[in-house]
């Protein structure tokens, strides 16, 4: 059985056929492990652009990668042809630092292979979720590779970061030092039709507070100062992405701007708070955007879990 671990680099371009944006594939990297996390062989392709012909900047910075650079290699149809020769049709499970990777992999064979299923992929896991269980991370804390890296003590610098194969390598060594064979098994999951409901399921942010899913036992706030329950000033009003409301702890005389967003999943809501202790002088109604502090209030917003 081998773990593969893969990573993409992708641009995001305009796709006419689309009639929007896609994140085209320009690099593919992976590392083969064996049971006993080995090195048993890499790949590593560039991949000809077919839809954008030029890199955005964010792209070349963190890459390196040129225009010229996706201008040459084989197109992504061959490329996806020859990855999946590579990992071959034993037992393997692949592996991503989180599931940014497959997602905009199923998009890519969608567009040019007119397919709604990845070839090789009937076992896969989610790195960053498996690290994130591990160290009793919550889920929203999505923490990247090189953050984590550092929390193993392993330097990042010695890999070739923001490529393929580099970070192929360093989701590679960060398995290595934080292997549990039972917890992976358990986050490992078939590809079968679940799966791919689940994948592209499209998160979205509820907007109304008749939407069944809101739990109004969540539209509260419980003073930081002396944890006792404040009392609403205001009534409810939805602005970028949150439903916020004024509270103030009358035995402390402190007010607070509070917010709080439901996003729903595949099969969860996320419920996030935030609030904002509301400085003397600064009484005019909040407009900032997702749970961001006010001018002059920074020092004392804080997210509520």
């Amino acid at each position: 059985m081998y773990y593969i671990i893969l990573d993409l680099e992708w641009n995001n371009a305009y796709a006419w056929k689309l009639q929007g944006a896609i994140n085209e594939i320009i690099e593919f990297g992976a590392v083969k492990l064996d049971e006993n996390l080995q090195e048993v062989d890499t790949f590593s392709s560039l991949v000809k652009s077919q839809i954008g012909k030029k890199l955005m900047g964010r792209v070349k910075r963190l890459t390196n990668l040129t225009n010229a650079d996706i201008s040459v290699g084989e197109p992504f149809n061959k490329v996806a042809s020859e990855f999946r020769k590579w990992v071959g049709t034993g037992d393997n499970i692949i592996l991503t630092w989180g599931d940014g990777d497959i997602r905009v992999l199923l998009d890519n064979y969608r567009y040019f292979c007119v397919i709604e299923k990845i070839p090789f992929l009937t076992r896969y896991a989610d790195l960053q979720k498996y690290y994130q269980k591990m160290h009793g991370l919550h889920a929203s804390r999505q923490i990247g590779l090189s953050d984590a890296a550092v929390r193993l003590e392993i330097d990042p610098t010695l890999y070739d970061t923001h490529r393929a194969l580099g970070d192929s390598l360093l989701s590679a060594e960060c398995l290595r030092k934080a292997f549990d064979r039972d917890l992976l098994a358990g986050m490992t999951v078939c590809c079968d039709e679940t799966f791919y409901s689940r994948l592209l399921f499209k998160p979205t942010v509820i907007k109304k507070l008749t939407n069944p899913s809101v739990d109004r036992k969540e539209l509260f706030y419980t003073c930081e100062n002396c944890g006792r329950k404040a009392k609403r000033l205001t009534e409810w009003k939805y602005s970028n992405q949150y439903f916020r409301a004024e509270f103030v702890c009358e035995p402390c005389d402190r007010k607070y701007r509070v917010g709080v967003r439901f996003k729903k999943y595949y099969d969860s809501i996320d419920i996030r708070k935030t609030a904002t202790l509301v400085l003397p002088g600064d009484d005019e109604e909040c407009g900032c955007a997702d749970g961001e502090p006010e001018a002059g209030a920074a020092d004392s917003a804080a997210e509520v879990n």
